[in-house]
C-alpha cells in the first residue's frame, strides 16, 4: 500500500544519501549515523529524552543481532593463531605442496586452497595459517611474490569472503538491512559469486604470465632468503604426533559441521553456533596439551587475542548496521509503534514512493547496487558498508517488485570486493605482509580484472533480478 512520505521518510532518505557523500569522501561514518538515529527517533517520538536513549538502544539492538557472526570470527581467529604458533598448520598444509611443481600450479593451488581455507576461518587468519607453508614452495618452482600474494588475494578476499558461506557473517548482515532471510542471500549469490571469481582470477592469471613472460615479474633470492629465515626461528611446542592428529582431526570436525548443517538444514545463527562450538573445543584441547600446566591461562590469552580482532573488524560495522535497522523492523523494536499508519517500514515505504515517480528497471537497479557496493568499499573494510548495499537493494526491489536477493547479493559482492581486501591498498596490508610485497603493487595489480569482473556480474546479474 502506497503512503504519503513524512519528515521521517525523507530525513532517513537524506541521511543514506549523506552516509555515501562521506563513504565517497573516504571517511567514516559512525557520526553521521549516531545523528541519523537521533533524529529519527526525535521526530518519530518528539521526545529527547526517548531519542536519546533510543541512539544507545539501537546500538545494542545491532550488537544483539550481530553478536554470535562477531564471536565465532573471534574464535576462529583464535584458533587460527594457535594453529600458527605450534606448527600445526604446516602439518595441515604440507601434503598439498607436492602438488605444486610448475608456476601455474601453484598459482591455481595456492588460489583454490586460500578459498577453501578461507571458508572456515575468514582470509586473514587464513593467509596466516597458508602463507608460511606455501610461498616458499611457490618461489622455488618459479612463482614470484606477488604472484603468490595475487592468488591469496583474490580467491580468499574476494571469492571466499564475498560469498561467505560457511561463518555467513556478510550474507548476515546484508540479509538483516534487506529484511529476507540468510539462505535468500547465500543462494542468490552463488552464480554471482562463480562468475565474479572466474572473470577476475582468470584475467588477473593472464596479466601475471604476460608479465612472467616479459621479465618484469621474477623470483628474487632475498624472497627466498626471507622466507628460510622465519621457517627456522620457528618453534613449536607440540610433538610431530600431536601436530599430525590435530592437522587430520581439525578439518574431519568442520567438514562434519557442514555436513551437519545440510542434514539437519542450519542455516544462520544455527550454523553460526555449530561451527563455533566445535572450534572453542578444538581450542581447549589444542591449548591443553600444547602448553599443558600453562594451558587453562592460553585458552584465555588466545580467547582475548580472537576478540580483540572480533571487535575491532566489526567496531565501525555497528553503528552504521544500527542505523539501517532503524529502516525495518528494528525501529519499532527501538522506538515503538511510532511509524505513520499503514507503514511498511521506512525502507519499504521509499521504495513504494520511488516506483510511482521513478521508471525503474533491471538495467538500473543492478548498476546502482553495484556503483553503491563499490562506493561503501572504499573504506576499505569491506563490511562497514554492507548494511547499506542491503538498505539499497530493498528499497529498489520494492520499487521493481522482485529480485530483492540477487540485489542484495549483488551489492554485497561489490562492496567486498572493492574493500574486503583486493583494490584498497590499506586493506591488502595482511597479505602484503605476510607475502613480503608491497601493498600498493598489489592494489594496482588487483585494479583492472576486479574492475572487469564486476562489469561482467552487473551484465549477468542483470538477467537474474
Amino acid at each position: 500500500m502506497y503512503i504519503a512520505l513524512t519528515s521521517l521518510h525523507w530525513v532517513y532518505l537524506l541521511f543514506i544519501i549523506l552516509i555515501i557523500g562521506v563513504m565517497v569522501l573516504r571517511r567514516d561514518t559512525t557520526l553521521v549515523c549516531i545523528i541519523g538515529i537521533f533524529l529519527l527517533g526525535l521526530i518519530a517520538t518528539s521526545s529527547l529524552t526517548t531519542a536519546l536513549t533510543g541512539v544507545f538502544s539501537s546500538l545494542i539492538y545491532a550488537i544483539t543481532q550481530l553478536l554470535g557472526t562477531i564471536l565465532v570470527i573471534s574464535i576462529i581467529v583464535s584458533l587460527s593463531h594457535i594453529m600458527t604458533h605450534t606448527g600445526i598448520n604446516e602439518v595441515m598444509i604440507s601434503p598439498f605442496t607436492k602438488f605444486i611443481r610448475t608456476p601455474n600450479l601453484a598459482f591455481w593451488i595456492i588460489g583454490l586452497l586460500m578459498m577453501v581455507v578461507s571458508f572456515f576461518f575468514w582470509p586473514s587468519p587464513a593467509i596466516a595459517l597458508l602463507g608460511v607453508v606455501l610461498l616458499p614452495v611457490a618461489l622455488r618452482v618459479g612463482l614470484p611474490a606477488l604472484g603468490a600474494a595475487i592468488a591469496m588475494n583474490l580467491f580468499g578476499h574476494g571469492i571466499a569472503l564475498s560469498g561467505d558461506y560457511v561463518i555467513q557473517g556478510a550474507p548476515k548482515l546484508t540479509a538483516d538491512a534487506a529484511g529476507i532471510p540468510v539462505d535468500q542471500v547465500i543462494q542468490a549469490s552463488i552464480p554471482l559469486v562463480i562468475i565474479m571469481g572466474l572473470v577476475t582470477t582468470v584475467t588477473a592469471f593472464i596479466f601475471l604470465k604476460r608479465d612472467m613472460k616479459k621479465g618484469v615479474l621474477t623470483v628474487k633470492s632475498s624472497d627466498l632468503q626471507h622466507f628460510d629465515e622465519q621457517i627456522n626461528k620457528r618453534k613449536t611446542p607440540l610433538s610431530k604426533g600431536l601436530k599430525l592428529f590435530y592437522a587430520i582431526l581439525i578439518p574431519i570436525l568442520l567438514i562434519l559441521d557442514v555436513v551437519g548443517m545440510i542434514i539437519f538444514h542450519l542455516q544462520g545463527g544455527d550454523a553460526t553456533a555449530l561451527i563455533g562450538g566445535t572450534i572453542i573445543f578444538i581450542l581447549m584441547a589444542i591449548s591443553l596439551t600444547a602448553y599443558k600446566n600453562k594451558g587453562l591461562e592460553k585458552i584465555t590469552d588466545y580467547l582475548i587475542e580472537g576478540f580483540q580482532f572480533g571487535f575491532k573488524v566489526f567496531g565501525p560495522v555497528i553503528p552504521i548496521a544500527a542505523f539501517f535497522y532503524m529502516g525495518d523492523a528494528g525501529f519499532i523494536d527501538v522506538f515503538g509503534k511510532t511509524l505513520p499508519a499503514h507503514s511498511q517500514g521506512i525502507v519499504n515505504d521509499l521504495g513504494n514512493a520511488l516506483a510511482h515517480v521513478v521508471p525503474i528497471n533491471n538495467e538500473v537497479a543492478t548498476a546502482t547496487l553495484t556503483v553503491v557496493g563499490v562506493i561503501t568499499g572504499l573504506d576499505g573494510s569491506g563490511f562497514s558498508g554492507i548494511s547499506l548495499a542491503g538498505s539499497i537493494a530493498h528499497l529498489f526491489s520494492a520499487a521493481l517488485g522482485q529480485g530483492i536477493a540477487t540485489l542484495t547479493a549483488l551489492g554485497q559482492i561489490a562492496a567486498i570486493w572493492v574493500g574486503g581486501g583486493t583494490i584498497i591498498p590499506w586493506a591488502l596490508i595482511p597479505a602484503a605482509a605476510i607475502c613480503n610485497v608491497d601493498a600498493f603493487e598489489l592494489a594496482r595489480r588487483n585494479l583492472i580484472p576486479v574492475i572487469f569482473g564486476l562489469i561482467v556480474t552487473t551484465i549477468f546479474a542483470m538477467f537474474l533480478v
